[in-house]
């Protein structure tokens, strides 16, 4: 077994180890495991989660395998990850890989920070895969980790939607009944054909399920199950909640959960989840302008406001304690517009910029900053502002380096027209997404 790069903290998001909204995020963590600790007999639990990612991605349609294939530049494995490592009751997480991609999948855990990843060798099926996995943790070597479990959970690395409340309820479940998973209600009615291709009957769709992941199992129950598995289940079985019935007749708890478990499978399913991605990190911008300007800031704070009233818009001073700011980074807002008042410089562009990759914020997302900058035509030569969206473009391209998106906006307006600021730097907002190093006027 390889494991990746050590850690002490848990991130809530893995990558930067965001100290205030980590206590938040333990703090519900609690929460739901207090409720789960007042059934009667419930304790603190050993718990590791398997992960098999060594297929190929044959109906993807793609050469690259689907657990790899970038999102917004970042590998789909990699959010799957971040989705268990916010779990911080989770003690190990144990990723099956294929021997060709094990370099590609540590590269993936230092570049992203993943923290309590352990790597194995995938087999050539999924069950295969999974039995790999549970053998490691088997193991239980002193001072090696990772450790034996009391609970394990197995999991898709093409499932990167996974809450903690649905692990926690299969967690809850296994301990009591020795197995359990979560489960959808059919989209599609399942027929049988027969031997010639005809319809041989169809299953009434209310009666059945779709059986979905996470699951969960006693250690014990379900090694003991893959270890009396016979080489066809092995070769040709996909569903381990059916080893734990037939090898150790467990009745699986079958969980309700969540529409977001569904499946990476198709390639346009990687579409669907970029959009997600993107919905979801789009829920908040800042505006950041010096103490002198804010009234500008809280203008535009409140046209934003009233034009995008689905989205969460404060304002802030780039002063230079910046606790405020440095706030709402640690908060996790991707989004910010950096407003300059009758200046063609990036003074305060660079300043903000600095905060923000000093934070990490953008390992593990990228981070949007518009640049404004008003600046009176009759006062500013045009050989001025000229300068100024040559000088944003270079900038623009140095920041993507690390996964900052910087877009100029120039707005040349009297000093004495103040209002139409905000409407313009909306409209800029709003209309703009292509913000690759773009530079308007």
């Amino acid at each position: 077994m390889e494991s990746g790069p050590p850690g002490s903290s848990r991130p809530t998001e893995p990558g930067p180890c965001l100290s205030s909204q980590q206590g938040a995020d333990q703090a519900a963590s609690a929460s739901l495991q207090n409720a789960a600790a007042a059934q009667p007999g419930r304790h603190s639990l050993a718990v590791a989660a398997v992960l098999p990612a060594g297929g190929c991605g044959e109906r993807m349609g793609v050469p690259t395998p689907k657990q790899f294939c970038p999102i917004l530049e970042r590998p789909l494995i990699s959010y799957t990850l971040q989705a268990l490592e916010r779990v911080y009751w989770i003690k190990d997480i144990v990723v099956a890989v294929t021997g060709e991609n094990m370099e590609v999948m540590k590269s993936i855990i230092q570049k992203y920070q993943h923290k309590r990843i352990s790597l194995v060798e995938a087999g050539v099926t999924r069950h295969r895969s999974i039995f790999n996995g549970l053998k490691a943790l088997a193991e239980d070597q002193l001072n090696c980790k990772p450790s034996k479990p009391e609970i394990v959970i197995i999991h898709d690395a093409v499932r990167p939607f996974v809450e903690e409340d649905t692990l926690l309820k299969v967690v809850t479940a296994a301990k009591k009944h020795g197995a359990a998973g979560a489960i959808r209600p059919l989209v599609s009615t399942v027929i049988s054909p027969s031997a010639d291709g005809c319809l041989d009957h169809s299953l009434e769709r209310a009666r059945h399920r779709a059986s979905e992941m996470p699951q969960a199992f006693l250690f014990d129950v379900i090694y003991e199950a893959y270890q009396q598995c016979s080489d066809y289940d092995l070769e040709f079985g996909t569903e381990c909640l059916q080893l734990a019935l037939k090898y150790c007749c467990t009745k699986a708890k079958l969980v309700e959960g969540s529409p977001d478990l569904w499946k990476v499978t198709y390639k346009r399913d990687l579409y669907a989840v970029e959009s997600i991605i993107k919905e979801k990190i789009s829920q908040e911008i800042c505006v950041v302008t010096e103490e002198d300007n804010k009234y500008v800031s809280h203008l535009l704070e409140e046209v934003l406001k009233s034009e995008l009233n689905h989205v969460k818009v404060a304002s802030e001073a780039l002063c230079h304690a910046g606790r405020d700011l440095q706030q709402i980074i640690l908060d996790q807002c991707y989004n910010f517009v950096c407003v300059n008042v009758m200046t063609s410089d990036f003074q305060e562009t660079q300043k903000l910029l600095s905060m923000l990759e000093e934070s990490n914020l953008s390992i593990l997302y990228p981070v949007v900053v518009v640049s404004v900058h008003f600046l009176d035509f009759k006062l500013v030569p045009p050989s001025e502002k000229m300068e100024s969206l040559m000088l944003i473009r270079e900038f623009a391209k140095e920041v993507k380096k690390r996964n900052i998106w910087l877009c100029g906006l120039l707005i040349s307006y009297p000093q004495a027209e103040i209002q139409p600021w905000g409407w313009a730097i909306c409209d800029s907002v709003c209309e703009d997404s292509d913000l690759d190093g773009r530079v308007t006027e």
